[in-house]
């Protein structure tokens, strides 16, 4: 009996097989940077966005995919491109959202942003938000997930997604050149928002505070830190234990093992928070003006909050969304190339010089070689059968 297989079974096998150039091995110097960073159509290509961002593709539908995590009044977040959304369903799909414009991203509207806290230590800068996450295009009670530049097959989540900073000593008080930080991890979810970038003057394997396998977690875990409400402030920190690591009640130290899906999470274990000091006080109204000027997605009601910087505006959301039965991003980072269930497209309906490419953009050589071998691979089948 001849064996059949449908084609869409043997493109899926091809893709599944490409060899993909790693994110983290990738180097480009800002602003000098392509169009796309991923441009390979095959397993969960290509990019969504792009990485060319500027006054051309600045709005509240900007795809730009490079994020700036500057300091406490500027700096970047990933979230979804549109509202109500999973983070579970478009992690790939991400795009950045900003405190201030001038990034060619979208901004992050006035009063999401409830408390902020910068913690700098010797090894890396950890940010942490407390956020109306629907804001953002986050789904109300979404738990949310992690991103970062892995992924089982290191494409990075979101796909091509590139992170720079203006803020590590290594960059000598330079604020006008922005080094490309290697590895970083951004949990998101639960109205909760931590955004971790390591030095990229050290040599990632000498640091363990990037580390992505434990997706499944949340910020109170691999980012310890305050996260108060009506707090925006700076401090100098200690690093923290290495992420995983915590200090059992017989004084001996461990690593958690995250189970493999579809085990639920329902307990962690309790995580150090690093000292800080030498912590400055911001003003939420004066750090976010800029957001003023930005329209929400969807319509929200205002309502002020007073907060020990001052009085900031928070808003209300009353469109319908969610109420939600939300799962946990299983497998954001340390998930499978195919973790993400969202459909990505190569085209864009906006209309702005950063747009997705057309088919033009897109390179013609992989699609010929895959259905090459698909097409080659199909005609040997039939032919034992």
């Amino acid at each position: 009996m001849a064996a059949i297989l449908s084609l869409g079974v043997l493109m899926s096998f091809a893709s599944s097989v490409v060899a993909y150039t790693p994110l983290t091995d990738q180097r480009f110097t800002y602003p000098n940077l392509p169009y796309k960073v991923d441009t390979d159509p095959t397993g969960r290509g290509p990019q969504f966005g792009y990485n060319i961002c500027n006054s051309t593709t600045q709005g509240q539908d900007s795809d730009c995919q490079t994020a700036l995590v500057n300091s406490i009044d500027d700096w970047c977040t990933w979230g979804p491109a549109t509202p109500n959304s999973s983070i579970q369903d478009v992690e790939a799909a991400t795009v950045a959202w900003c405190t201030k414009p001038g990034h060619g991203t979208r901004v992050i509207p006035e009063g999401a942003i409830t408390g902020v806290q910068v913690l700098k230590a010797p090894s890396y800068i950890l940010f942490t938000a407390n956020i109306r996450q629907e804001l953002i295009n986050i789904q109300t009670n979404d738990d949310g997930g992690e991103l970062d530049p892995h992924g089982d097959d290191q494409r990075g989540n979101p796909l091509g997604g590139l992170v720079y900073s203006n803020a590590f000593p290594s960059n000598k008080g330079n604020n006008n050149t922005f080094q490309q930080v290697i590895e970083w991890h951004n949990f998101l979810g639960s109205d909760v928002i931590c955004f971790k970038i390591c030095d990229p003057s050290v040599s990632p394997s000498s640091q363990p505070y990037c580390d992505n396998h434990f997706d499944r977690t949340g910020c109170n875990f691999v980012a310890p830190a305050a996260y108060q409400d009506g707090v925006f402030e700076v401090c100098e920190s200690d690093n923290q234990d290495p992420v995983g690591m915590y200090t059992g009640a017989d004084g001996k130290t461990s690593t958690f093992s995250q189970p493999p899906e579809p085990t639920v999470i329902t307990s962690l274990p309790s995580v150090k928070t690093p000292a800080s000091s030498k912590c400055t006080p911001y003003n939420s109204a004066s750090l976010y003006a800029a957001a003023a000027s930005v329209t929400p997605t969807f319509s929200v009601t205002q309502d002020t909050i007073s907060n020990s910087g001052g009085t900031s505006t928070t808003s209300s959301a009353t469109s319908t969304t969610s109420s939600g039965v939300t799962t946990k991003a299983s497998s954001t980072t340390g998930g499978g190339s195919g973790s993400s269930t969202h459909s990505i497209s190569s085209t864009s309906t906006t209309s702005k010089s950063g747009a997705a490419p057309s088919l033009g953009d897109v390179p013609v050589g992989p699609i010929v070689t895959i259905v090459a071998s698909v097409l080659a691979a199909f005609g040997a089948i039939i032919a034992i059968s």
